[in-house]
């Protein structure tokens, strides 16, 4: 948790583009981007032809306007006049229903796109190592997930298809102009420069305000996922931090108004310089059309100066809106970059692409030299050597923070060795399937995390098609069924959310349960009872017990009675295997174990007396 008011942001995984200020767009990006349209050729084209029938069909408004004026009202013909309104009237309708066809087709596709983005980055997190979601602020990862993506459907939905909308409907303006009166239209054209000159300035603005507002809205999620969690909400109100926690949320929250207002604001100023351009043009071609009708008596009408106005503010209107997209197509690169940079990161624990088949089979476990570090500073195991045979068990003890929880983590490769080896059933562990090897172990940690759900959903998740007579001899075994049975829903009582609604204990018993579900050839038992009160533990005991007697174990523990239904001793310090033996032997050796005997073990074997 960040601490500090003061202090620096919580920046997560920052882009070189981020750090520099500014969006980099290269062709590989792009090309990137449109390829999630590839799954969606139909809609594309049909949303193509609509925007270029659309934009072209609603130009000729425009044109019939000038004959209105000079048949319909100049010429004075009511029939010419009726005929031309009605068809007008007829085209803009035509225009409508088309764009409603458009916006579906376009929504359609948003909405599609944006799923398979989601389902991709999902997929790709599931995959990602212990390493990401120990380092990466969940904050960041959420507003990955949903802001981020989310901000790609109006990317889909409006900003792709307003430029191409606009570039058709710019192009067929010129030419309609060009061929009215090539004069005025190079006359009206001449202002089109003068629209470039603010776009620098408010692109960079709103980029800075943008990248910034991001970030503090990655430490606003920070803040609320942190505090209003169950566990953050007991620890605030435990320690009463709740004005300090308030206040401050409460000065990030002011901060991200602060850059929303001051970004809507520039992009205000944008639109303004760029509105009082647009009104120098038609007025230079009532100037000059004027010109040319009262001095010159060319052919020109005022009909034709009319529709050459009207022109002039459909290619105007193109023009604004390409200027003003170029400013929002800054933040949304932005967002596709932070996407992409979430895609582009290495999955650490790679499936193996031809995997192999285990030689034995009973969860035998062996450590051959095995080294690790989380970083390469700081080395957390070194010469890990040890080996498990079918049906046998292994208690590892050791101080707090000497890798004991480490080793068992690198068995089903929540993380990989550094140096050496780990086999499991005579192959490495690298080599093996992923969802194979997982499926053979079982692991009951310390901390017990049940989801917000009944008894019955949570031990489904081991095992979906788990008979109720399954269920409950799972329960029998993990010592829990009594408790439950005695409950008005039984199997269906609610847990509540991480199980709070039961007693550590009672959910550590149902964890129990939950794995011997699942079936595991090897059961590892990381602390499982090192957080609970002497009757929660001597009931979690009698449950593992049984276990350990007839199912390969590695047992992490405090608990003398525990080590001593082992088969072997493992003493591990700062990452070394120190000692190994029976705990006879271990306590007449003088060394770590026997400090831990005399400090920690012969307590736990009173109690148990």
């Amino acid at each position: 948790m960040q601490r500090g008011m003061g202090g620096p942001m919580r920046r997560g995984y920052l882009t070189e583009e981020e750090k520099q200020n500014k969006p980099r767009v290269t062709g590989a990006m792009i090309k990137r981007i449109l390829s999630y349209l590839k799954p969606y050729p139909k809609q594309m084209l049909l949303v193509l032809l609509c925007l270029a029938v659309s934009s072209v069909i609603g130009l000729f408004p425009s044109i019939i306007t000038g004959r209105i004026i000079d048949e319909g009202l100049i010429g004075r013909s009511m029939s010419a006049l009726v005929k031309y309104i009605l068809l007008s009237l007829a085209l803009t309708l035509g225009v409508r229903l088309i764009s409603v066809a458009e916006t579906y087709l376009n929504s359609w596709m948003a909405q599609h796109i944006s799923r398979d983005m989601r389902n991709q980055m999902y997929h790709h997190l599931q995959k990602m190592s212990q390493r990401f979601f120990t380092s990466a602020n969940q904050g960041d990862i959420i507003t990955r997930m949903t802001s981020d993506i989310s901000g790609v459907e109006s990317v889909i939905s409006s900003t792709f298809t307003s430029i191409l909308s606009n570039v058709i409907t710019l192009v067929a303006a010129v030419v309609m102009m060009l061929q009215k009166n090539w004069l005025l239209a190079l006359i009206g054209m001449v202002i089109v420069p003068l629209f470039t000159l603010p776009t620098r300035w408010a692109g960079k603005a709103r980029w800075n305000l943008a990248r910034e507002a991001q970030e503090c809205n990655d430490e606003i999620n920070g803040i609320l996922n942190e505090t209003l969690s169950v566990s953050g909400q007991l620890l605030v109100k435990l320690f009463g931090r709740e004005s300090w926690e308030y206040a401050r949320y409460s000065k990030a929250n002011s901060h991200m108004m602060k850059l929303n207002i001051r970004e809507k604001m520039a992009g205000q100023w944008f639109f303004m310089v760029l509105t009082t351009i647009t009104s120098v043009g038609p007025m230079l071609l009532y100037l000059v059309g004027g010109i040319l009708m009262m001095r010159y008596d060319t052919n020109l009408t005022v009909g034709d100066i009319t529709v050459l106005v009207a022109l002039l503010s459909r290619m105007y209107g193109p023009v604004n809106s390409l200027m003003s997209i170029q400013v929002d197509w800054i933040r949304s690169m932005a967002m596709f970059s932070r996407i992409f940079e979430y895609f582009d990161m290495p999955v650490e624990i790679q499936n193996p692409e031809t995997p192999a088949l285990p030689r034995l089979k009973g969860g035998q476990v062996s450590f051959r030299h095995v080294s690790f570090s989380y970083s390469p500073e700081r080395e957390i195991l070194h010469d890990i050597h040890f080996d498990l045979q079918e049906g046998k068990s292994i208690a590892i003890v050791g101080p707090s923070g000497s890798g004991k929880s480490t080793i068992v983590n690198l068995i089903p490769r929540l993380w990989d060795v550094t140096d050496g080896s780990v086999t499991f059933d005579g192959t490495d562990v690298r080599e093996l399937d992923l969802q194979w090897l997982r499926a053979q172990i079982g692991v009951v940690t310390q901390e017990t995390y049940l989801f917000n759900g009944t008894v019955r959903e949570n031990l489904r998740y081991a095992r979906e098609d788990a008979t109720e007579e399954e269920m409950i001899d799972a329960c029998r075994r993990a010592n829990i069924w009594d408790f439950l049975s005695a409950q008005p829903d039984g199997l269906d009582t609610m847990v509540g959310n991480r199980g709070l609604k039961l007693s550590g204990g009672e959910k550590q018993r149902i964890s129990i349960a939950r794995v011997l579900l699942k079936d595991p050839s090897l059961l590892i038992f990381d602390e499982a009872t090192s957080a609970l009160d002497s009757i929660s533990e001597s009931a979690i005991q009698k449950a593992i017990d049984p276990l350990i007697a007839s199912r390969t174990s590695i047992l992490i523990a405090h608990r003398l009675s525990t080590i001593l239904a082992a088969d072997e001793i493992l003493v591990v310090k700062d990452g070394h295997i120190v000692e190994r033996g029976q705990h006879k032997d271990l306590v007449k050796a003088g060394g770590v174990y026997t400090e831990l005997y005399e400090t920690q073990f012969k307590h736990s074997a009173l109690e148990e007396v």
